[in-house]
């Protein structure tokens, strides 16, 4: 989500390739009848035997996640190997979602860093734009964009500086005012782009946009562990709110699910063993003001939730 380096749930329609795979699980009841009609028999007994080691499939067999570094993961466990510029995770939430769902072709093309741009154009030189991993089979894709290009890093570090002089004030939103509220607005057609030219690119995919967990909590604030003014605490809070809800207009727009993570009880000043976000000086292993391993696993949940599929 940073450069330095929320719901309507849409159920997903069948797309004409994945009737195939409907069919082929639509068959099952004529083999049933079939079974029933030899009952009693030992070829019976050995085809229902049989039908019972036969694991299900998938739902999804193609699944590409872009994203910047939410989505990535930085110093979540090990490093993917060969995007170590990316800083991109093997414990992150799209290779999660992918065991978790039985996918096993997964382009994680995520990367720390990336804004809008980085989806058209190569971010690094071993990087390709994120959406050339898009193709016509693409059946599941998760996006997760849009903080670096609101600048939440550099308003952070603003926020964290202005603190000193003013720990009990709020010279953040004094500074800011409603400066964020049209940077989200001048970023919205930046998004709806991505969703036409996802939909352009694999037409029958389901399209999930994820949005972001939690930074800081509702008020108050944990000052000086997180270095924001109380009175600063609800203006981002809620500058984050607002972020969060034109994603998810946008979503709804463009006829994708957005994934609502923004859960309360779970920010950076929540104890190590409950936030799923770290602080400025992270106590579990993640980027400072970035998910850690359980907030990984919380986005999968919610993920895996939206998409109302059953685990193999």
């Amino acid at each position: 989500m940073f450069r330095t380096d929320d719901t309507p749930v849409h159920t997903p329609v069948p797309t004409p390739g994945r009737l195939r795979r409907w069919a082929a699980r639509a068959a099952l009841p004529a083999v049933a009848l079939l079974g029933l009609s030899l009952a009693g028999s030992p070829v019976a007994a050995e085809t229902a035997e049989a039908a019972e080691e036969i694991p299900e499939a998938a739902a999804f067999e193609e699944y590409v996640a872009i994203g910047d570094s939410f989505t990535a993961g930085p110093l979540v466990v090990q490093q993917k190997a060969p995007l170590l510029g990316c800083m991109q995770s093997d414990a992150n939430y799209p290779k999660m979602l992918a065991e978790q769902l039985g996918i096993t072709e997964l382009v994680d093309v995520s990367c720390s860093g990336a804004v809008v741009e980085d989806l058209y154009e190569a971010q690094f030189d071993d990087q390709p734009p994120q959406l050339d991993a898009l193709t016509a089979d693409t059946d599941l894709v998760t996006i997760g964009i849009g903080g670096n290009d609101f600048g939440f890093a550099d308003v952070m570090i603003e926020c964290a500086t202005r603190s000193i002089t003013s720990p009990n004030g709020s010279p953040c939103a004094d500074h800011y005012g409603d400066e964020l509220d049209e940077r989200i607005e001048e970023l919205r057609g930046d998004i709806a782009g991505v969703f036409e030219d996802v939909a352009e690119r694999s037409p029958d995919a389901t399209v999930m946009f994820v949005g972001y967990l939690q930074i800081l909590p509702e008020s108050d604030g944990c000052w000086p562990t997180v270095p924001i003014s109380s009175g600063d605490v609800p203006y981002l809070d809620q500058a984050q709110i607002d972020l969060n809800a034109m994603l998810e207009e946008e979503s709804a727009a463009h006829g994708a699910t957005f994934v609502d993570v923004f859960e309360r009880g779970y920010d950076s000043c929540q104890p190590s063993d409950v936030r799923w976000v770290e602080g400025v000086i992270p106590e579990n292993a993640a980027a400072p003001v970035h998910p850690n391993r359980a907030g990984m696993e919380a986005t999968t949940a919610f993920v895996s939730d939206a998409l109302g599929v059953p685990v193999p």
